[in-house]
């Protein structure tokens, strides 16, 4: 297993803006999706964003319109940048690859913590 590494997190003010990094080595030789999840403290996780290999991508509705999934095929990385953040956005966000099973077989990584808070 290559689990993923995501970075970027941090403390931003409500209304502030941070880029999250998921690298994760052989995403994009073997065609797999990327999918961007968060977990909020005592909640269970829950799907962000994903994107898939040509490009095509899709937003959970409490973020369409402030997130935004693009990636990086030469470097093998993703991004979330995410604008407008809410208190509400506060979890542990990871990504993973998905789709077959090479894909699916590479685990969750760490993930990155994004706080927002005054």
């Amino acid at each position: 297993q290559v689990p993923p590494v995501e970075s970027g997190g941090g403390l931003v003010h409500p209304g502030g803006s941070l880029r999250l990094s998921c690298t994760a080595p052989g995403f994009t030789a073997n065609h797999c999706d990327i999918t961007w999840f968060r977990q909020a403290t005592g909640k269970q996780r829950e799907w962000v964003s994903w994107i898939t290999p040509v490009g095509a991508s899709m937003y959970a509705e409490s973020v369409q319109g402030r997130f935004t999934i693009s990636k990086d095929p030469a470097e093998d990385t993703v991004f979330l940048q995410m604008n407008g953040l809410k208190s509400v956005d506060t979890a542990m966000y990871f990504c993973r690859r998905t789709g077959s099973n090479w894909c699916e077989g590479n685990g969750w990584g760490q993930g990155t913590q994004v706080t927002v808070s005054l």
